[in-house]
């Protein structure tokens, strides 16, 4: 997907990352997913499903009472955020403290999944994606049709997106120097 002027990363351009972004949303768990509703903007959070072999779609899901979705499968436009966070960076100087992580940004429109198969399909993939030794008729039954029923689907069309990330040690001004007072350091939290 190409990069554009509205997603051009403006702070820190070096940590642009747009190759990387399939695998964020592959990796990732939790979309936050921003809308405007009424002129107030909202961020919720949402499981989702991104499979490699369709990386301009992604889909969310939720309760049919989910203003979110309601909004998104209405077509609006949208903004999704996967964050995968890696390390927390701690340097001998207050303001440069910061975080390992890599974070993708996507905009696009969504539309609602209506068709139960096709919620079924899709459902069940999302089982795989979370819990990959999990099998239908196996470890779990088969929704019955009021499940499907109560659970909204929608899939985002990604028009744009973008991917940061940010590696390494701290970077503040003595964080090289080991005379210097305090400690300065990564906590690893996933391996990269």
């Amino acid at each position: 997907m190409e990069v554009t002027e509205r997603t051009r990363i403006r702070n820190h351009p070096e940590r642009a990352a747009p190759d990387e972004a399939a695998d964020i949303l592959s990796a990732g768990v939790v979309a936050l997913l921003g809308i405007v509703e009424n002129g107030q903007p909202l961020v919720i959070r949402l499981a989702y499903h991104y499979d490699q072999s369709q990386p301009d779609l992604m889909y969310l899901h939720g309760s049919v009472s989910s203003r979110a979705l309601a909004t998104l499968a209405a077509g609006a436009p949208v903004c999704v955020t996967v964050t995968l966070v890696d390390g927390l960076v701690y340097s001998r100087e207050a303001m440069s403290h910061s975080m390992n992580y890599r974070s993708v940004v996507l905009l696009g429109k969504g539309r609602a999944i209506t068709d139960q198969s096709g919620k079924f399909k899709l459902f069940e993939q999302m089982v795989r994606r979370y819990f990959p030794d999990r099998a239908l008729d196996r470890d779990y039954n088969p929704p019955p049709d009021g499940d499907l029923d109560a659970t909204a689907l929608a899939e985002v069309k990604t028009e744009e997106w973008n991917a940061t990330a940010r590696r390494g040690g701290p970077t503040g001004p003595d964080d090289d120097n080991p005379d210097a007072l305090g400690t300065a350091g990564v906590i690893v939290l996933r391996e990269v």
